[in-house]
């Protein structure tokens, strides 16, 4: 297997390398890219390439740093000098981006980008946006490809089975990034602070690429159908023998294995496709619903979190009670040194008798007493008017979500998830806010073993249980 560095030129990722300049360079090698997407080659006049560069580093005011050789020059207010010297260093044949030739009729200089120029700055393109591949197009491509011999008996092994190969191996790869992604969308979930942005984030989940995507795979294309179909269709390939035969000659036509090999390396080709369709393609699949539980479970544990930890008087009161059990070391002096003696700070575990307090007799109030009423701070007032406006119209309340609940479950004890109406995300959300309040509102939660799927979204399911305890 030949090495990487034995193919390009010395220099090729210099200028891409940690520095002050990579990341103008990397802009410039772009931007030459872009000009030539309406051409019907990589070959465009060099005044062309050079007044684009210029007006870039023009616009954006750019100065390459550490270069003596492209100081700022105050006779070039226009920057073509700059951008003459970006592009000499890009056609140095140790860096090999472009080349510079001269037309042979009219004498102009002309710019072409390298076949590794090319896809370098391809690279970067996919780099900064990337691709998103159409899973469910693989899989089409590979089954109508199969079912029309005609687009391939002249040669199965070129428009065949080297087309198949390549899709197969693409979708294999284009999964497991899926899957992959899946990570980064859980732990940006993990990293809510609000509970309107945890509603947020799951309702932009819902309506995501994402789950586009994932529908199209599982549901809107019929793939059970059409992997089935595929592994039969590729047993042919084995079991017809003049056909394998003509397989087996493509490869050693095209080079792709010597004669000796090439019988083994038809069969291996074979024994991927079919191994990916029947074992590995399950296998991605099942990571990918695993995940999307996780994610779940994650959004529901992270709700009650931050449903517990709301910021208002209780909150503030107990996070103060909790400091002054700890009595952390910037607290040290703080507190009076008998105020121990005014309260029991310790964790209470155990109940008996002394724990117990008898009921005493109320005080009566003989003369009234008038007490003068202070007045907080107007933005405290605005706090607190905004915290009960925000409770009043939280469509997902504890109360609200109670009421839900005996509405759908009427006279019964028990309410699947299958039973319950998720046609939509309010839907939704309120079934999720359903299991998170299970508790406080006299249910309890019993997961399933199977998985459903709604609204583009792979639930497990569960049944919510009306709870004995008073």
């Amino acid at each position: 297997m030949p090495n990487l560095f034995d193919c390009i030129p010395s220099n090729f990722f210099n200028y891409l390398s940690s520095g002050s300049n990579s990341r103008i360079y990397s802009e410039c090698l772009r931007l030459i890219y872009r000009q030539y997407e309406q051409e019907i080659s990589y070959r465009l006049p060099r005044r062309k390439i050079r007044d684009t560069l210029a007006e870039y580093l023009l616009r954006y005011h750019v100065e390459l740093e550490a270069e003596e050789e492209d100081a700022p020059d105050e006779s070039d207010p226009y920057k073509q000098n700059l951008a003459n010297s970006i592009i000499r260093r890009f056609c140095l044949p140790e860096v090999g981006w472009l080349e510079e030739e001269t037309d042979d009729a009219t004498y102009e200089k002309h710019i072409l980008m390298t076949d590794r120029g090319v896809q370098l700055a391809e690279f970067l393109e996919t780099l900064v946006e990337p691709h998103r591949a159409e899973y469910a197009t693989y899989i089409s491509n590979i089954y109508f490809k199969l079912k029309n011999p005609v687009q391939w008996e002249k040669d199965p092994y070129v428009f065949a089975l080297k087309d198949i190969y390549n899709n197969a191996r693409q979708l294999s790869s284009a999964l497991k990034k899926l899957s992959t992604s899946i990570r980064t969308i859980i732990e940006e979930m993990v990293q809510e602070q609000t509970l309107e942005s945890l509603t947020e984030n799951l309702i932009s989940y819902c309506e995501g690429d994402f789950i586009r995507e994932y529908a199209r795979l599982t549901r809107q294309q019929n793939i059970h159908v059409f992997r089935r179909a595929i592994v039969q269709e590729l047993e042919q390939f084995e079991e017809d023998e003049e056909l394998f035969t003509r397989l087996v000659e493509g490869a050693v036509r095209e080079g792709d294995a010597p004669e000796n090999q090439a019988t083994d390396y038809i069969l291996e080709r074979l024994l991927s496709i079919r191994r990916f369709f029947d074992v590995e393609y399950d296998r991605i699949m099942d990571d990918i619903r695993h995940k999307l539980n996780i994610y779940l479970h994650l959004a529901v544990g992270r709700a009650r979190f931050l449903r517990n930890r709301e910021v208002d008087i209780r909150g503030n009161v107990e996070r103060t009670l909790q400091y002054m059990v700890e009595e952390p070391e910037e607290l040290k002096g703080f507190f009076p040194e008998d105020y121990s003696s005014l309260f029991t700070m310790d964790r209470h575990e155990y109940l008996d008798l002394r724990s117990v307090k008898y009921p005493g007799s109320p005080k009566q109030i003989r003369v009234p007493q008038k007490e003068a009423l202070e007045t907080g701070a107007e933005e405290d007032l605005q706090a607190a008017l905004e915290l009960q406006r925000r409770e009043r119209e939280n469509p997902y309340s504890g109360e609200k979500i109670c009421v839900y609940m005996e509405t759908l479950i009427g006279d019964r004890n028990a309410l699947s998830s299958r039973e319950m109406p998720l046609t939509g995300k309010g839907e939704l959300l309120a079934a999720l806010s359903a299991v998170a309040y299970a508790r406080e509102i006299g249910f309890q939660v019993e997961p399933g073993e199977g998985y459903f799927e709604t609204e583009n979204l792979i639930l497990r399911e569960f049944t919510l249980i009306r709870s004995e305890e008073p």
